[in-house]
């Protein structure tokens, strides 16, 4: 830390906090604000947008900010003291996950008037532009997790009330809170451009797909009008086509396989097993069955270089049945696909399916409607274009070896997001627990450009 320490300590019992300025005092919340319990509500009350206030709630908290692509909205009659106002922290109190108890964001001005939810408190204090720092901090991370047990999985607005919190004096509250708005503010820009980075690597990355299964790997092969909207121009010597004519079959498990559940035995494959970025199954939530005798569990078991694709959620995420999932099954959501001797290679298959020409077919946009779910009809028809054996083979192996690439940046990236947001959570809770002087700080000076001089 470039940062000097303060020149007097006093001994404090906060936990991993053992020491705090010595002209600093120590509060409970409940003597700083008012911890609020959010709004209880019916379904029946729940409406359209325009029709009602809108209900925040945990999934409106992302990153410690207020989003707004979850949203719900209810026609009721809300108390004056549950209607959010600029400054409120909003917290999650309650959620099925542990680790998102205590996230919380600042309301800010477009937020005032909304409501908050009864999983969710608001802490309201003058205090808060101050104390929105401190709840970002490990100090208030740590105090939160005492609250969590085997059995409670939740914050309480008196387990919020019995926190307790150094609080420096005024002049040095507001000296703290406007540098870790300025130091901040540089970090989150950093975060910023590494997500922006994910986001072009992750465009990118389909861009390849779609171009290899449709164009080729040969810039200079001469191309014709495939005839097909989706498709547009294919490479002449290609051969456009139906999927039922690549598939020996196509079928999907039925419904029912949930009274064989169980905590061991066969894979039972479901739409979280699918993704959209790879071909590769994702083996986390697994679901196991003790199959049923008969033509049920034989029409539903994976063989190897199966293709398995979604057709209720997430339409088209697919995976390349490995020695992973091998002698597994398929729920009623998925569609398994055999390829036939027509395809030599079950992974240029699987990346097919994964490229925009096929995504656009299976959301039925050129049809200008918006499908929420498909027959297994619908994964026969597909238009797809089918190049000779020795091309299937080689561009898998392109868009393999390009997948690898894209990936490894992407976990560089994303490793910086962390280490960035580790050094945010560590400056945050070294100012606001006073292991850093920030008091004879003074923000850069600007030229009349807004450049730091």
């Amino acid at each position: 830390m470039k940062y000097q320490a303060y020149e007097e300590y006093k001994v404090a019992d906060l936990g991993w906090l053992n020491q705090i300025p010595s002209h600093w005092e120590i509060k409970r919340l409940k003597y700083l604000g008012d911890a609020l319990i959010g709004l209880t509500y019916s379904p029946d009350e729940v409406v359209d947008e325009g029709e009602g206030v809108l209900v925040l709630r945990s999934s409106n908290v992302q990153n410690k900010q207020l989003a707004y692509d979850d949203n719900v909205y209810v026609n009721k009659k809300v108390p004056l003291k549950l209607v959010a106002q600029k400054g409120d922290i909003l917290l999650c109190a309650r959620n099925g996950s542990r680790a998102l108890i205590g996230k919380n964001a600042q309301i800010d001005d477009h937020a005032t008037g909304m409501t908050f939810g009864a999983f969710m408190s608001i802490f309201r204090s003058p205090y808060n532009d101050y104390l929105s720092k401190v709840f970002n901090s490990s100090l208030f991370e740590s105090q939160s997790g005492s609250f969590l047990t085997a059995t409670i999985n939740q914050l309480t607005t008196g387990n919020l009330n019995s926190f307790e919190i150094p609080l420096p004096p005024e002049v040095e509250r507001k000296k703290i809170a406007n540098f870790l708005d300025h130091e901040t503010a540089k970090i989150d820009t950093l975060i910023e451009k590494q997500q922006l980075l994910i986001k072009l690597l992750k465009e990118k990355r389909q861009a390849v797909i779609s171009h290899a299964v449709t164009k080729g790997l040969n810039p200079n092969a001469p191309l014709r009008d495939s005839g097909v909207e989706w498709l547009g121009e294919v490479p002449e010597h290609w051969v456009v086509t139906r999927a039922k004519f690549l598939f020996d079959f196509v079928t999907s498990g039925s419904r029912g396989w949930a009274d064989y559940y169980s905590d061991e035995g066969a894979l039972f494959f479901r739409i979280a097993n699918l993704t959209r970025d790879t071909i590769e199954p994702k083996l986390e939530s697994i679901q196991h069955v003790n199959p049923p005798l008969g033509s049920e569990g034989v029409r539903a078991k994976i063989k190897n270089d199966d293709l398995l694709i979604s057709i209720t959620a997430d339409l088209g995420s697919v995976c390349v049945a490995n020695a992973d999932i091998v002698d597994g099954y398929v729920s009623q959501h998925v569609s398994l696909c055999r390829p036939s001797q027509e395809v030599v290679s079950s992974q240029w298959l699987g990346y097919c399916v994964l490229s925009d020409s096929v995504k656009d077919q299976l959301l039925g946009s050129g049809y200008g409607g918006t499908k929420i779910q498909l027959s297994l009809e619908d994964i026969r028809e597909l238009w797809l274009v089918q190049p000779s054996n020795d091309e299937q083979v080689e561009i898998a192996n392109f868009i393999d070896f390009e997948l690898t690439r894209f990936s490894s940046l992407m976990q560089l990236a994303n490793q910086q997001i962390d280490l960035l947001q580790e050094r945010r959570t560590a400056l945050i809770s070294a100012a606001v627990t006073g292991k850093i002087d920030v008091r004879n700080w003074q923000a850069p000076n600007k030229d009349n450009k807004g450049i730091p001089a």
